[in-house]
């Protein structure tokens, strides 16, 4: 809901906005003025998301409402005035926008458009803050419980983020310049390349067993040879893994140091 101040000293003026906002359920008229005095001590004592602004008031007229604020927080504003000379100026105080009365039913609903844009795009940006501050706090989190390594990642999938626990990883496969995380029999995919991502993770846990493969040992159930060059394992998920014999040498080395 847009909680929004009607401020104009003519009755009839007020009238006619309460009549145009009537129909319009997301917008609010939370307090009525009749000049910028009012308007200041109102702005002053309750939270208010519009603005709907007469130029012409007595007391304060409606530029002195916004000097009077001053650096104070104002709210999105839209003037509205019996002369269109005050246009210019009140677009240099980034008015949403400005109307001449008598005003026009379609000139109204087109202000409070923008008015309903401005407010989509201040709460998407006041979401992408927050959730880059919980992503800030996670990764304190997770460098203060084991410094150095990651114990999550954070992965794209559609519309959403989500958050995968790294020892829920089964194995890591290179796919060009992203990596594909092995998760029970989801895959998800992580800009990455795998030299970043196995420096990354804890090497107690992870051992790159091919140049294209990371496996999680918690996970390796059986491992085969095939000759002196190359052989593979098979995990816990079933999935078979190619692997090199740097790989088997590092997977066995894991196993004796554990």
């Amino acid at each position: 809901m847009i909680r929004a101040i009607v401020a104009d000293d003519e009755p009839l003026a007020r009238d006619r906005i309460r009549t145009l906002l009537a129909s319009d359920p997301e917008i609010e008229i939370v307090q009525e003025c009749r000049n910028g005095t009012e308007v200041v001590k109102t702005l002053l004592s309750r939270e208010v998301d519009l603005l709907l602004l007469d130029i012409q008031m007595p007391g304060l007229n409606g530029f002195e409402v916004v000097k009077e604020m001053g650096t104070r927080k104002l709210p999105m504003i839209v003037f509205i005035t019996a002369h269109d000379t005050y246009a210019i100026s009140a677009f240099q105080v980034n008015a949403v926008d400005y109307l001449v009365k008598p005003i026009d039913p379609e000139r109204f609903a087109d202000a409070m458009k923008r008015v309903k844009e401005r407010v989509q795009m201040k709460a998407s940006m006041e979401t992408q803050e927050k959730l880059a501050s919980v992503l800030t706090t996670l990764e304190t989190i997770t460098t203060s419980a084991n410094p150095g390594y990651a114990t999550r990642f954070v992965v794209h999938s559609g519309s959403k983020d989500l958050f995968v626990n790294a020892e829920e990883m089964a194995w890591v496969e290179a796919a060009d310049y992203y990596v594909c995380l092995h998760i029970g029999d989801k895959k998800h995919m992580l800009r990455e390349s795998i030299k970043k991502l196995e420096g990354e993770l804890d090497p107690k846990r992870f051992i790159r067993i091919h140049r294209s493969a990371i496996v999680n040992i918690d996970c390796v159930r059986e491992i085969h040879r095939e000759g002196r060059s190359e052989g593979w394992v098979l995990l816990s998920n079933g999935d078979r893994v190619r692997m090199s014999v740097t790989g088997w040498k590092k997977l066995l080395a894991s196993s004796s140091a554990r």
